[in-house]
């Protein structure tokens, strides 16, 4: 895919950062507080989103190792959101990050370990993929503490899981574990800790080896509107039908796969045209 040698620059307290020419992976880095994200890791993850939007690139989320386990996120700030009121509120502080995250040129990969919870499995609902390990426990919480999933959880989780399931989570405040999340498809792999990272890595060089172009357009079109089907499939294709890499990757695929000449017979074999029949 192409490659970009720009870098993502500035100073990060809550996130860790690093970068390839194709991807860049950030981890969540507030331990002292099990990874909650608070009004400086949304402004940190502006930052990125700023950058990714301009250098689209893979983007991988995944927690820290706490105390030798592992944890993604175990919700928002509670002292910070205690404070919040109305005006906070309206503001959408952690929604309109999630979204912006969500609606990212390349595709977002969330690897999940230990607590994904609250404003956390909101972050994850938001990655188009979401790959765990055993420990994983992923859900809402909100109402116990008096409020609700307001940033992401009650329109993404029910078409991640399906309405009856989601209800539970939300009104009754049910947690799934990792073979939970993995049967209703909320995550699609499960991973032992320690190759969690590679098995995120291995899900971008998939994306990677695909054309870029074909790639950003695809996602697009995939979060349309069910009315803007067909015309949309229809312009996103004229589109990619007149770039170079079209051209450049179907004629490759025909020479891979280009079916070899017949073999010249050799002289004096029984089907050489140099033997004459005898006319008798």
């Amino acid at each position: 895919m192409g490659r970009s040698e720009e870098r993502l620059t500035g100073q990060f307290t809550a996130l860790r950062l690093d970068e390839s020419d194709d991807r860049l992976h950030i981890s969540l880095d507030r331990p002292e507080v099990r990874n909650a994200i608070d009004a400086t890791m949304v402004q940190e993850l502006h930052t990125v989103c700023t950058y990714l939007e301009r250098a689209a690139k893979i983007l991988i989320i995944s927690g820290t190792t706490i105390g030798g386990k592992g944890v993604f996120a175990s919700g928002a700030d509670i002292a910070q959101l205690r404070e919040r009121g109305r005006d906070d509120a309206l503001a959408g502080i952690n929604s309109r990050i999630f979204v912006r995250i969500h609606d990212l040129p390349m595709p977002v990969i969330a690897a999940l370990d230990g607590f994904a919870l609250g404003g956390g499995a909101e972050l994850a609902y938001a990655a188009d993929f979401r790959i765990g390990t055993p420990t994983l426990k992923i859900g809402q919480p909100e109402t116990g503490l008096g409020i609700m999933a307001a940033a992401g959880g009650m329109w993404r989780l029910k078409e991640l899981v399906g309405e009856p399931v989601a209800l539970e989570i939300l009104l009754a405040g049910r947690i799934l574990d990792a073979e939970e999340a993995l049967a209703l498809h909320l995550i699609t792999q499960i991973h032992p800790a320690e190759t969690l990272l590679e098995a995120a890595h291995a899900l971008a060089d998939r994306i990677a080896r695909q054309d870029p172009l074909a790639v950003r357009i695809s996602k697009r079109v995939f979060r349309a509107s069910a009315s803007a089907h067909p015309h949309i499939d229809d312009l996103a294709q004229a589109i990619l039908f007149e770039s170079p890499a079209k051209a450049e990757r179907m004629q490759g695929f025909l020479d891979r796969h280009r079916t070899p000449p017949e073999p010249t017979p050799a002289h004096g074999h029984h089907d050489s045209p140099d033997r004459q029949e005898d006319p008798r």
